[in-house]
């Protein structure tokens, strides 16, 4: 496995995570309304996360973002590692976007107006699998 990443993944990685290290920085400040927001929204699709408490839930949040969005932004974190771990945190975001009522126009998977914020994370399942594709195909 390469330790730093390649010069053309640099854009990609630091789009991503800068992206990702803010949402995980602005979690971090979250009062307990939004925490209740965060954590309502996570736990309608993902049942097993209702018994959590909504703020230490958003905490850990914040804390995996900023953590994800460190590794993308850091060039010596392998490519492989950061975009596979890219990857899973995108398809929990897509998993909000097709699992939440109101996401997605009636019979596609077009968002509807509501959707369109979660929709648009696709871009990252896109771009962590891209950096996981190039790191298992090259010799």
């Amino acid at each position: 496995m390469r330790i730093l990443a390649r010069p053309h993944q640099l854009p990609a990685r630091l789009a991503a995570g800068a992206f990702i290290l803010n949402s995980g920085l602005t979690k971090r400040k979250a009062d307990k309304e939004t925490a209740t927001v965060v954590h309502g929204m996570a736990a309608g699709t993902y049942r097993f996360l209702q018994g959590q408490d909504a703020e230490e839930f958003t905490r850990r949040v914040s804390t995996a973002e900023i953590a994800l969005g460190a590794a993308l932004l850091i060039p010596v974190v392998p490519s492989l590692l950061a975009g596979a771990a890219l990857t899973a945190f995108a398809g929990g975001l897509l998993g909000l976007y097709l699992k939440t009522p109101g996401m997605r126009q009636e019979g596609s998977l077009r968002p509807s107006q509501e959707g369109i914020a979660l929709a648009k994370d696709v871009w990252l399942l896109g771009i962590g699998a891209g950096l996981v594709a190039e790191e298992l195909t090259r010799c």
